[in-house]
């Protein structure tokens, strides 16, 4: 998928005044909001057809994030823009020696496409150590997005060094929790102030929470 980079007019753009305050007045703002996710309709789906978590939340994230222009924010050449998409740089576990290393996998549209690029991305590269693995650095559109399975959490901040001009959001998600056949999934969201508000935030969740609720939209039997 080609990614273009799309300058913003600060002449016309709605958000110009609330970003001028956040990037001149305040400096910087980088906040993070924690939210629980009902993922019991997805798990069971996901459970039914053979497939993986993890890469159908990276998926999924990148979905919603990329139908809202405030989540795909850059900075090139001291230009304010935005992306047409992001592509998700996630931390594999390596059991053996518990360390991690990053991948990135190239964000599809069509969920088997993706998917598959997914798995075959661990499958080449997966068994490497270092902190990057031998597939060229992430394109410039990506975003962190990573997950801590061994327990939930209720609260989880991130704290960031010189994000001036960082826009990227960055997605953790913990543990599952099940009570009474529900179960339920704590998800951090950080982002900078000038980029997004709660507002932005509010429509995502509804998006994201939506796509998790119905599945038969998007995932199809996956030929492995």
């Amino acid at each position: 998928m080609n990614t273009s980079f799309h300058a913003i007019d600060m002449d016309t753009w709605p958000r110009a005044h609330t970003y001028n305050y956040f990037t001149k007045t305040v400096s910087t703002l980088i906040y993070s909001i924690n939210v629980t996710m009902d993922v019991t309709i997805l798990k069971n789906t996901l459970k039914s057809k053979g497939l993986k978590f993890f890469p159908t939340y990276l998926y999924l994230v990148t979905r919603a994030i990329g139908r809202q222009q405030e989540f795909l924010m850059t900075m090139q050449d001291d230009v304010l823009g935005y992306w047409d998409s992001r592509t998700p740089f996630y931390p594999l576990f390596h059991v053996d020696d518990k360390t991690i290393t990053f991948l990135w996998t190239e964000y599809d549209g069509d969920f088997e496409i993706f998917y598959k690029n997914y798995i075959s991305d661990v499958k080449q590269y997966g068994k490497s150590h270092g902190i990057m693995l031998s597939k060229e650095a992430p394109p410039p559109n990506n975003y962190i997005i990573s997950c801590v399975p061994w327990f939930s959490f209720n609260s989880l901040s991130m704290q960031l060094q010189n994000a001036k001009n960082y826009y990227a959001p960055i997605f953790e998600s913990g543990g599952f929790t099940e009570t009474n056949g529900t179960i339920m999934m704590p998800l951090s969201i950080t982002v900078n102030h000038a980029a997004v508000d709660g507002y932005h935030i509010k429509m995502l969740l509804e998006e994201l929470q939506w796509t998790m609720n119905h599945p038969e939209e998007w995932i199809k039997d996956i030929e492995m």
